[in-house]
């Protein structure tokens, strides 16, 4: 009788999950490639290697190789909301206590995925799915923020603009500090700063 262990894909697809457990699996096997080996490596035939299963079983869940990054930017999205949410719930209700907050939640969710996110959204560059999904995350938090920052932003409250101009600063430090540019410090500080001096603007 052979010791040989048994394959590790044959015994892959014994394993019946629900589709929702097989769209986790299949998450994060893409977030391992694509931190391992870039997204590059991120094609719907190399999934169906890597998770064990059949190439339909991919493309059913994702359709396509922009279907799959849309997926893992709506996956990154959906944690670092609930990053966000928790982290709001538990600060101290100060102007102070929530810049703090937003700023260095922000930022450690974007460094907690490392650099697979910018070569996630360099991979969706200019793709219908990528605008479409990216500005309803975006509006979603900048109307987060808008509530919980309201009672400091005085009578007129903040221009639509500064919203968007902190959400952009938000982007850029947290993908600064992912690539080292900046430390982690420095991100969330200058991420601070952004927040309170844009209400500090609206109180005038």
């Amino acid at each position: 009788m052979s010791s040989t262990p048994p394959d590790a894909n044959s015994t892959a697809k014994r394993v019946r999950l629900s589709r929702d457990e097989r769209h986790r699996q299949l998450l994060g096997i893409a977030w391992r490639l694509a931190r391992e080996e870039g997204t590059d490596a991120l094609t719907l035939p190399r999934m169906a290697h890597e998770s064990g299963v059949t190439k339909p079983v991919i493309y059913d869940h994702f359709g396509t190789r922009n279907g799959l990054l849309t997926a893992l930017y709506q996956d990154f999205d959906a944690r670092q909301t609930a990053l966000i949410d928790a982290a709001i719930a538990a600060s101290v209700p100060t102007l102070e206590g929530l810049a703090r907050v937003i700023a260095s939640s922000y930022v450690e969710c974007v460094l907690a995925q490392g650099r697979e996110i910018p070569g996630v959204l360099a991979g969706l560059a200019g793709s219908p799915e990528l605008e479409a999904v990216k500005r309803e995350y975006q509006l979603v938090f900048i109307e987060k923020c808008r509530k919980v920052l309201a009672p400091f932003s005085g009578a007129a409250g903040v221009e639509l603009a500064g919203f968007w101009g902190m959400l952009g600063a938000a982007d850029g430090l947290s993908h600064a500090a992912a690539c080292g540019e900046i430390t982690v410090q420095q991100a969330q500080d200058e991420l601070y700063e952004n927040i309170t001096a844009m209400i500090g603007r609206s109180d005038r």
